[in-house]
């Protein structure tokens, strides 16, 4: 099917394309579905011939959705994690954020993935990081290059993408093969840049702000998840970051295991979107962990929001459309001037 923008109209600038929004097939499920949280969510006008097979056969399969611009690409290519605390949410939780660069010419690919407390860390990880191969191996598909694909990533969401893509070669995270039909490539899951909007990026000091402010829900959620403190320091980009840092390390080459720092080089660019109203994140996250990464030789862009809460930018409003414009400013400068017809369209004024 295809839609208009949501949020198009308040930026003061018509659509540039007509998205279409399908839903694919990435993966097929490793176990038939025993949790009625663990089906996949299907409109019925989105459903393709291979989905439904599958949902008569009993084989499960994990569903991406698929935000594309109506047009002539390759376009740039962003892999879109939801939040949801790790046991909650869609693909379809930042549906407005998703068809609106859709509709300035990004293809934007949202993924369901695996939730706690059924399935604990690492799964959605793992998960994240087979979506991101299958990304780039299905490129001329998807009419993208697979040299220009960016990470976005919601509330814990941007948790699991941030992760994934400091340790992309990761054997645990990496855990998944491709289908034998998809192994041609030597794809894997680092990422040219990374939007992070409210993110945990630090789910240990999550869990202790929550729990001395007697947010009850996130403690659960947080321990049916990761299971124990000791998983919250372990898979925990701000204390990685950090410790690359503190090894005076930070220029060797990075490789696959959390004690091994990385190069600069290798950082991907970040935005951080950051209300200072979130009463979801302990205060200073934000700031913390872009200070760390900087020191570690990282760019990272913060922009802080006053007055904000958890999740403003999938909200109509004047700050959502900052934010919308932030971001696409952002992965316009990452994808390079000369490679993307979104960036060639920028250029030459065809949109604000």
């Amino acid at each position: 099917m295809t839609v208009a923008s949501p949020l198009g109209p308040s930026l003061g600038t018509e659509a540039r394309y007509e998205v279409r929004v399908e839903d694919v097939e990435y993966r097929r499920r490793d176990q038939p579905r025993d949790h009625p949280r663990d089906q996949p969510q299907v409109h019925p006008e989105d459903s393709l011939n291979s989905q439904m097979s599958s949902q008569r056969d009993g084989q499960g399969v994990w569903l991406a959705r698929v935000y594309r611009p109506v047009g002539t690409g390759p376009f740039p290519a962003l892999l879109d994690v939801h939040g949801g605390a790790w046991s909650g949410g869609t693909r379809e939780n930042n549906a407005p954020i998703a068809t609106e660069l859709a509709s300035r010419g990004l293809v934007v690919v949202a993924l369901d993935f695996r939730l706690g407390p059924q399935h604990p860390y690492p799964a959605s990880i793992q998960d994240t990081n087979y979506g991101t191969r299958w990304l780039k191996r299905h490129a001329v598909e998807l009419g993208i290059d697979p040299r220009r694909v960016g990470g976005l990533g919601s509330s814990s969401g941007g948790h699991m993408v941030l992760l994934s893509a400091l340790r992309p070669h990761d054997p645990r995270y990496a855990s998944h093969p491709l289908t034998p039909s998809e192994l041609a490539g030597n794809e894997d899951a680092s990422l040219s840049y990374l939007i992070l909007l409210w993110a945990v990026i630090d789910p240990h000091a999550r869990y202790l702000f929550a729990q001395k402010a007697g947010r009850a829900d996130l403690v659960a959620r947080s321990e049916g998840y990761f299971r124990s403190q000791e998983a919250m320091q372990e898979g925990n980009p701000q204390l990685i970051v950090a410790e690359w840092v503190r090894s005076g390390r930070v220029n060797a080459e990075r490789h696959m295991l959390p004690a091994v720092p990385a190069s600069p080089s290798t950082l991907p660019p970040v935005l951080l979107i950051q209300g200072t109203a979130d009463a979801n994140l302990p205060p200073g996250m934000a700031e913390r962990f872009a200070e760390t990464y900087r020191e570690a030789g990282g760019v990272i862009d913060l922009h802080l929001f006053p007055g904000q809460m958890h999740g403003f930018g999938v909200r109509p409003g004047a700050d959502s459309d900052r934010a919308l414009a932030l971001i696409q400013e952002f992965i316009t400068r990452q994808s390079g001037p000369e490679q993307t017809e979104w960036a060639k369209q920028k250029r030459e004024g065809k949109w604000q």
